[in-house]
C-alpha cells in the first residue's frame, strides 16, 4: 500500500491548477470525506515526477468532503449543484482538463501506490493505445478480479446460475476474468471496473462524453466499448492502485439500478431478441438467490418496467426561486394497507412541485412500493433492512429541499399542515417543529378510548416532538443529528437536540394518529415505546408525568380516564422490562385498509 507522505514533501509536491500539464486526475465525490484525504496524499507523491493536475467534482456531498479538500488548496474543486451521477459529474470534470496528454479517473477510496501514474503514462503513450488500466488491489494486498470481457449470453447466462462459484471455468462462460494468469501480465482487455482508468487525451476527444442516462453503473461499459473504437485498451499490472470498494455506498436501490442498466445496455448495442434473452438471465439469477429479501426486491424491479422510472437518477439542487417548500419523507415498513390515506392528501403538493415527497420502503414484504407508485409526484425508494432509521438516512441522501418532515406511514397530514409546518421552519426561529396531533379512536374498544382521552389532556406531549408520528427539521437542525442513529425512539432522540425556544408546536391542523383498537394491541405499542425510550435520553420524567394525571381529574370521568391511563402505563413498563428482543413489534390492529 502506499506509504503516507510527510509534511515535507507535501510541502514540495505541487498540484498545477491550470495550463499544461501531463495528466489530469478526475475524482467524483458523493459523501467521500472518510477517503478523499488519503487519495489526494497519494496522487501529491506521484506529483513529485509527473505534472499532475487534480479536479475534485462533488456530487452534492453532505458531509464534509468539501471541507477535505479545500485543505488542498491546488485541487481544482468543482460543485457540480447537484447528485448529477458517475457519468454527468465526469463530464463536468471534462470541461477543466485544459491541456493535459492524459486523463487520469479514480474513484475517491483508491489509493494510487508509488509510481503507479509514471507506469500508465508510459503505457497509454505506446502506439494505437486508448486507454490505460492498472492492477486493483484491496486493502489487505489481494488482487481483485477487475477485468471483464463484453458482455455475451452465454456467459451471462452461466454467471446467473453459477455466480462467483467455481471461477476457473473456461473464459467463454463468465464475464468476470478471474485466471490470476490474466492479472500477472500486460494484455490487450475489452473492459474493466471503473475505480481506477487513464485515458489518451486524444482518444477522450474522440469518443466523446460518457453517456450521462447510466446515472452509475455500466456507464464504463460503454464508454470502454466506445473506446475500443478509436484503439486498443491495455491491463498494465506494474501500475498497482488499492481499493477498498467503498466509494458508491451500497442500498437496495443501487442493486436494483445495477442489474437494469445492463439491461440497458444490452438493448443499446443488441438487437430485441439478444436483450430480451439477456434480461431473461438476469431475472434467473434473482430467481435463483430469492432467499435473500434483497434479492426479491431486485426481481420485482426487473419484471416490472414501470419501476425503472423510480431508479436513481440525476437530482439538481434546488436554485434560487424555485418553488419547493420542502420535502416530506415517509419510512414505510409493510404498509399497503394504509399508506393510500397517507399519500392521498400529499399527491397533489407533490405532483405540483410545491413539495417533494418521498416514501423510502423498507425491507417491505408486500405491495408498499407499488401503492406508493400509484400516486403521481410521489418518489419511491427501497431499502432490503426493514430499519425504519436507514431508510430515513437513504431518502436524505437523494431529498432536494429544506425543511424536511418525516412522517410515519400510517399517519395522515393535511396539505395546510404540511406547508404551514415547512412556512414555520422556513421562517428561520425555531429548528425543529410538529403540528398539533389527534387521536382516531373510532375503531378502539372502550378502555383505550379512556386511555387516549386522558392522555390527550396532557400538556406534557404538548411541548415535545415525540408522540405525534411526525416531526420537520430545518437544515441546521439537521446537521445537529447528522445521520438517525439505529434506535425505535427517533422521535425522542431528535427531541432532545433542542432547547424548548429552538422547538414548536404549529397551530394547524392537527395529525391524525390512527391507535390500537385492542387492550392486547395497546399493550404492545406501549411496551415497544417504553423499550425505545429507554435506549435514549429521558425527555419527560414519570414523576412529573404523573402530577400532571392527577391534576387533569375535574370529576368522575376524567378520574376513570386517569386510572385507566396509569394501569396501561404500569402494565406496559412492566412488559417492557420483561420482553428482551428489541423488535418493532408493530400495533397490526390500527392498520385498517385505506
Amino acid at each position: 500500500m502506499t506509504e503516507p507522505i510527510s509534511r515535507i514533501e507535501r510541502s514540495t509536491a505541487h498540484f498545477v491548477t491550470g495550463g499544461d500539464a501531463t495528466v489530469t486526475a478526475l475524482v467524483v465525490t458523493y459523501n467521500s470525506a472518510d477517503s478523499i484525504g488519503g487519495l489526494l496524499d497519494s496522487l501529491r507523491t506521484e506529483a513529485a515526477g509527473t505534472t499532475l493536475r487534480v479536479v475534485v467534482i462533488d456530487n452534492d456531498s453532505a458531509d464534509d468532503t468539501a471541507a477535505r479538500v479545500h485543505e488542498h488548496p491546488d485541487v481544482v474543486f468543482v460543485d457540480a449543484g447537484g447528485n448529477l451521477g458517475y457519468a454527468a459529474a465526469i463530464n463536468l470534470g471534462m470541461e477543466r482538463v485544459d491541456r493535459s496528454d492524459a486523463i487520469l479517473v479514480l474513484n475517491p477510496d483508491a489509493r494510487v501506490s508509488a509510481g503507479c501514474v509514471e507506469a500508465l503514462v508510459a503505457a497509454v503513450t505506446e502506439p494505437d493505445v486508448a486507454a490505460v488500466v492498472p492492477l486493483l488491489q484491496d486493502e489487505y494486498g489481494s488482487v481483485s478480479p477487475s477485468l471483464r470481457r463484453e458482455p455475451a449470453l452465454l456467459a451471462t447466462a452461466v454467471d446467473a446460475v453459477l455466480g462467483a462459484y467455481v471461477p476457473r471455468r473456461p473464459r467463454a462462460l463468465s464475464e468476470t476474468v478471474r485466471d490470476p494468469k490474466a492479472y500477472a501480465t500486460p494484455h490487450d482487455i475489452d473492459w474493466a471496473t471503473g475505480a481506477a482508468l487513464m485515458i489518451d487525451a486524444d482518444a477522450a476527444r474522440r469518443v466523446g462524453a460518457w453517456d450521462e442516462r447510466f446515472f452509475l453503473y455500466s456507464e464504463e461499459t460503454d464508454f470502454f466499448r466506445r473506446l475500443r473504437t478509436v484503439g486498443r485498451v491495455r491491463f498494465v499490472p506494474d501500475a498497482v492502485v488499492v481499493h477498498t470498494g467503498a466509494g458508491s455506498g451500497s442500498s437496495q436501490a443501487l442493486q436494483n439500478l445495477l442489474s437494469v442498466n445492463k439491461i440497458r445496455y444490452a438493448e443499446m448495442y443488441h438487437g430485441r431478441l439478444w436483450s430480451t434473452a439477456f434480461r431473461l438471465c438476469a431475472v434467473v439469477s434473482e430467481i435463483a438467490r430469492t432467499g435473500s429479501a434483497s434479492h426479491r426486491a431486485t426481481l420485482r424491479v426487473l419484471v416490472d418496467r414501470r419501476r425503472w422510472t423510480h431508479l436513481p437518477s440525476a437530482r439538481q439542487r434546488p436554485v434560487e426561486g424555485r418553488t419547493g417548500m420542502g420535502t416530506v419523507i415517509v419510512p414505510a415498513h409493510d404498509e399497503a394497507a394504509v399508506l393510500a390515506r397517507t399519500l392521498r392528501p400529499l399527491s397533489d403538493l407533490a405532483d405540483r412541485g410545491v413539495v417533494e415527497v418521498i416514501v423510502a420502503c423498507n425491507g417491505c414484504t408486500d405491495d408498499t412500493a407499488d401503492v406508493a407508485r400509484h400516486f403521481p409526484g410521489i418518489t419511491v425508494i427501497e431499502t432490503s433492512a426493514a430499519s425504519k432509521t436507514e431508510a430515513m438516512n437513504a431518502a436524505d441522501d437523494i431529498a432536494m429541499f429544506w425543511p424536511r418532515i418525516y412522517l410515519d406511514a400510517d399517519v395522515v397530514m393535511t396539505p395546510k399542515a404540511v406547508t404551514d409546518v415547512l412556512t414555520r421552519l422556513t421562517a428561520g426561529a425555531p429548528m425543529s417543529a410538529r403540528p398539533r396531533s389527534r387521536y382516531d379512536t373510532g375503531h378502539s374498544s372502550f378502555l383505550v378510548r379512556r386511555y387516549y382521552a386522558a392522555r390527550q389532556r396532557l400538556s406534557t406531549f404538548d411541548g415535545h416532538l415525540w408522540g405525534a408520528g411526525c416531526y420537520g427539521l430545518t437544515e441546521e437542525g439537521h446537521r445537529r443529528l447528522g445521520r438517525f442513529p439505529s434506535v425505535v425512539a427517533d422521535d425522542v432522540v431528535v427531541d432532545g437536540l433542542f432547547r424548548g425556544d429552538e422547538k414548536c408546536v404549529v397551530l394547524t391542523d392537527p395529525v391524525v394518529i390512527s391507535v390500537p383498537r385492542t387492550v392486547a394491541a395497546l399493550r404492545t405499542v406501549l411496551s415497544r415505546t417504553y423499550r425505545g425510550n429507554t435506549a435514549v435520553a429521558r425527555t419527560t420524567q414519570t414523576s412529573s408525568t404523573f402530577r400532571e394525571l392527577l391534576r387533569s381529574v375535574r370529576g368522575p370521568v376524567t378520574a376513570f380516564d386517569a386510572a385507566v391511563y396509569a394501569g396501561f402505563a404500569l402494565v406496559g413498563r412492566r412488559a417492557a422490562r420483561r420482553v428482551v428482543d428489541t423488535g418493532w413489534a408493530r400495533d397490526e390492529s390500527s392498520r385498517i385498509g385505506s
